[in-house]
């Protein structure tokens, strides 16, 4: 049997439209280890600090910790100001990497019909200024940091 519920429908839309592929200020609110036999991961939950027309807007993304993948780990890492001595001995601590500000550039890709969120580059805070000038399309699309040098 088969019930007509009127405003079913506007529950299954998401009441903000998806964040923009481009570049933002971001804080991170939280991070969460994964393990999965052949790729672990991080999920970081991050918010947006500027623009200010999408502040406190979230992203969440996947940083993967395979051989392979480890270097965008420790971009993020060092990029966002994470603790070096911590860095130095290879731990990751979850508990000190919220409140940490970055520059971070994302895009967005449908894989089996699911989008998801890329983390496609990393820049410090204090290179936003110079960042958030240069048009989305000028920036590097692999290292947003470089647009600036």
């Amino acid at each position: 049997m088969k019930r007509q519920v009127p405003g079913l429908a506007d529950t299954a839309r998401d009441s903000r439209p998806e964040i923009p592929d481009g570049i933002f200020l971001v804080r991170v609110d939280g991070a969460q280890f994964r393990w999965h036999m052949s790729k672990p991961f991080y999920v970081l939950r991050l918010s947006v600090v500027e623009p200010r027309t999408l502040v406190g807007r979230p992203i969440v993304g996947r940083l993967y910790c395979t051989r392979k993948a480890m270097w965008k780990l420790g971009w993020f890492l060092r990029d966002f100001l994470y603790d070096p001595e911590l860095l130095a001995h290879e731990q990751v601590d979850e508990k000190a990497l919220p409140g940490l500000r970055g520059v971070v550039k994302i895009s967005h890709s449908v894989i089996n019909g699911i989008s998801l969120i890329n983390l496609d580059g990393f820049a410090p805070a204090s290179q936003w200024e110079d960042l958030s000038s240069v048009p989305v399309s000028n920036a590097s699309a692999s290292h947003p940091a470089e647009a600036s040098r």
